[in-house]
């Protein structure tokens, strides 16, 4: 296996930072979904070259763990590198360091490869010579505890909101970072004042269009909360946080 990496120095903005000044978790997710595009250009299958074929990568999971806050003021750098696919799933991983060069944060993700047209599913083949010479790397960032998120039973409901325009990208559907959005609002500024993050998860299962109802449910149980939105009737996306 190679050591291939991609890596990007990224300097964080204000709006990066939430009301404690630590950064979201949606520019967290936005950052290292950069990074990861920015790689499959430089490997041969990014958005560019996938778009006259009609196939696009979705994101199916995405888990991160924190060593530290990053906190206002911070610079980060990511180095991503695909690891070998398994099946029709694509994994990915992130190392995230600071100025002085200490990790503050590992993640990993795990996507699909689509056919544009009906979403239908695509095996690692479709890509071609490109999958074929791939310098895939075997080592992992993160062992991630488990991808699948167990269905919420008797929990609340804590917000009801719509899809719109301003979250969906050119796949017309909501963003994945923006998710991380909707679910930290599932949260009052009170409860969140207190407490540090150690690790989230996010699982989609679903599209959301423009114009879609969610509504979003609760349930703590010690320290981890696992929230979950559903769109008439149906389960979209699932998000569980551990904190300090």
């Amino acid at each position: 296996m190679s050591g291939y990496a991609n890596f990007k120095t990224y300097e964080l903005r204000y709006t990066d930072f939430d009301f404690k000044d630590e950064l979201k978790l949606s520019s967290l997710l936005g950052i290292i979904q950069e990074s990861a595009c920015l790689s499959a250009d430089e490997l041969g299958f990014g958005y560019d070259a996938l778009k006259p074929t009609n196939f696009g990568f979705i994101t199916v999971n995405t888990y991160c763990e924190f060593l530290r806050p990053i906190l206002f003021g911070d610079a980060l750098t990511v180095e991503t590198w695909p690891l070998p696919p398994r099946h029709v799933i694509f994994e990915r991983d992130y190392r995230v360091t600071d100025k002085k060069g200490e990790v503050v944060a590992n993640a990993a993700s795990r996507w699909c490869l689509v056919d544009l047209a009906d979403f239908k599913v695509l095996l690692p083949d479709a890509l071609g010579e490109v999958h074929a010479k791939c310098p895939y790397r075997a080592e992992k960032a993160v062992e991630v505890p488990a991808w699948r998120i167990p269905k919420l039973e008797n929990a609340g409901e804590v917000l009801r909101m719509r899809v719109r325009n301003s979250h969906c990208d050119h796949y017309l559907h909501a963003n994945n970072t923006r998710y991380a959005d909707f679910f930290m609002d599932c949260f009052t500024m009170e409860e969140l004042k207190g407490k540090r993050i150690l690790s989230f998860q996010i699982t989609y299962a679903k599209q959301a269009k423009e114009n879609a109802e969610l509504i979003f449910f609760r349930k703590d149980e010690g320290p981890v909360s696992v929230c979950e939105a559903y769109s008439e009737g149906e389960l979209l996306t699932q998000f569980r946080v551990e904190f300090a």
